[in-house]
């Protein structure tokens, strides 16, 4: 295939999953570019965490196709989507609680000194890397790399996570849920990370539910409802109104609404006898 300025850098052609006879995905079509980030947005069971999967390498889709710049890729593994620069964040950040920071930071890949039966993990130089690329994040209360990752807030964990993955060179970056169960402050570092990775050029897939999050960072979404793409749509193009309901369900939302009406009416006619 001829790759042009705008081929995508990952895009996802009628991808579906069947688990034992239950369809999780159905027929998903999405492509992301670099330095755009793509919010990837749903209810509980809307099927982002098996999209997530399949993006990530942990399951293969039953049809349909993943390209990666342009190319057929095929991910047997983790690994071979890590090796095409697809890195994962999960929501609290895949670190190791009784892990030093640099030892997470480089866990499965750390760097060594010495030689044949000496060689062993260099701790100096790890700590050293680690601490200097969460700072570059801006998480200036990271100064020593011998500190358990226990010890760092969500919204650290988070930032070292992020870190990590950009450091080892990820193109597509794929945030799940990132800001849950942080704070306002904390979320609101986590999203400035999702810009900062956007400027350097790296893809971002925002997976979330919390519609706001989304639209302070997001370029373009997709609304999944029941393993199926609801809707595609770029910045401007809904509402925050707009993309709550579809999220929900519109039917769903007005028949709630219409009881909860009823539910008051009933209420305040009680009240008055």
């Amino acid at each position: 295939m001829t790759k042009t300025a705008k081929t995508p850098l990952l895009k996802l052609k009628n991808v579906s999953k069947v688990f034992a006879g239950y369809q999780a995905l159905n027929d998903v079509s999405l492509e992301i570019h670099p330095g755009q980030v793509l919010c990837l947005l749903g209810d509980n069971g809307a099927g982002k965490s098996t999209l997530i999967k399949v993006l990530a390498g942990f399951h293969e889709p039953t049809s349909g196709t993943i390209e990666v710049n342009g190319e057929t890729a095929s991910f047997k593994s983790p690994k071979d989507a890590s090796n095409l620069g697809i890195a994962t964040v999960h929501q609290f950040g895949g670190t190791f609680a009784l892990m030093s920071i640099g030892r997470s930071f480089f866990v499965g890949a750390e760097p060594t000194k010495g030689r044949g039966p000496f060689r062993r993990f260099d701790k100096k130089l790890a700590n050293e890397i680690a601490v200097r690329e969460i700072q570059k994040l801006g998480i200036t209360r990271v100064t020593d790399g011998n500190r358990l990752v226990g010890g760092l807030s969500g919204g650290e964990r988070q930032s070292l996570a992020i870190a990590r993955a950009v450091y080892f060179g990820a193109k597509v970056l794929i945030l799940d849920e990132p800001t849950a169960a942080l704070g306002v402050k904390e979320a609101t570092h986590v999203l400035r990370l999702v810009m900062q990775a956007r400027n350097q050029g790296i893809a971002v897939i925002l997976v979330t539910h919390n519609v706001m999050h989304a639209m302070t960072v997001g370029d373009h979404f997709a609304v999944l409802i029941r393993g199926k793409k609801a809707d595609d749509f770029a910045k401007g193009e809904r509402t925050r109104e707009q993309i709550t309901d579809l999220m929900a369900g519109g039917e769903a939302m007005a028949d709630l609404e219409a009881e909860l009406n009823s539910l008051t009416g009933a209420i305040r006619t009680v009240k008055g006898k």
